[in-house]
């Protein structure tokens, strides 16, 4: 059964917003690797909500790149602009999941700056705020 196309963007924003949160209490916890996954997530998720009302190709959500989704969503609305940087995510799409994804490190052991884990906090809430804020408004 096909949803409604704002009923289906809710239903995935509201699980970013929930993976945010966990993220965050992962990131509070001192398991940044789990953390920086789960904003990049968390931020996948958000703009794919964006996505479902405005976009009828299904394709776009074949990808977890927030740089490719970025780039749809700003030809869209341009002031996507403003959290660009929030690409920046992607580096710990594959890295934070698997040992061999981060050549001679173990991702448990290897992410272990608070900070990194905060600034990724930072970028994703951003860009959750701006996408929170374009989901009320369609």
């Amino acid at each position: 059964m096909k949803r409604p196309e704002k009923e289906e963007a809710m239903r995935w924003f509201t699980h970013a917003k929930d993976e945010f949160i966990d993220a965050d209490e992962l990131r509070k916890r001192g398991r940044f690797y789990l953390a920086l996954f789960h904003f990049q997530q968390s931020v996948d998720k958000a703009i794919k909500a964006f996505l479902y009302l405005n976009v009828k190709s299904i394709e776009v959500f074949f990808t977890h790149s927030i740089n490719d989704l970025l780039k749809i969503a700003i030809d869209i609305d341009t002031e996507f602009n403003k959290v660009v940087s929030v690409k920046k995510l992607d580096q710990y799409y594959i890295p934070t999941r698997y040992p061999n994804g981060l050549p001679g490190g173990i991702p448990s052991r290897y992410y272990d700056d608070p900070k990194e884990a905060e600034d990724a906090m930072l970028l994703a809430k951003k860009a959750i705020e701006l996408i929170e804020m374009k989901i009320n408004l369609e």
